[in-house]
């Protein structure tokens, strides 16, 4: 299983020629891909046309659906950020830090194209699909 970020699903809906992109398009059908509850929020939100909106959504929900957020990943994930800050680095955003918790307390390898989750895999032992 491999959680896909929404910094991949947005440039894969918006067609833009990343590695990611690519590797997504690889492992659809070819390995079970994990859409968490944020980040489908995070990339169904973008989406101006309701044609759009509806094609994406019947693609996000082929995909295995997981409740991301509950106590205890909203508890680990605010002591991750804590953690961080101390050592002087600082997370944009509080949903990178939910996600990517979710992936190391879950031991699921996260594809993402943005730079936020660098922080957790060097500080947090984040697991990275590099393919």
């Amino acid at each position: 299983m491999i959680v896909v970020d929404a910094s991949v699903w947005i440039d894969f809906f918006n067609g833009q020629p990343t590695w990611e992109v690519d590797a997504l398009s690889d492992i659809l059908g070819e390995r079970l891909v994990v859409v968490g509850d944020l980040t489908m929020a995070e990339v169904l939100s973008g989406f101006r046309q309701d044609t759009d909106f509806r094609r994406a959504r019947l693609l996000l929900e082929i995909c295995e659906f997981r409740g991301m957020v509950g106590k205890e990943v909203a508890l680990q994930a605010a002591s991750n950020y804590r953690r961080l800050r101390r050592n002087g680095i600082t997370v944009r955003k509080t949903i990178d830090v939910l996600i990517g918790t979710f992936c190391i307390l879950n031991s699921l390898p996260l594809l993402h194209s943005d730079r936020d989750f660098d922080a957790l895999e060097e500080h947090l032992g984040l697991a990275v699909w590099r393919g």
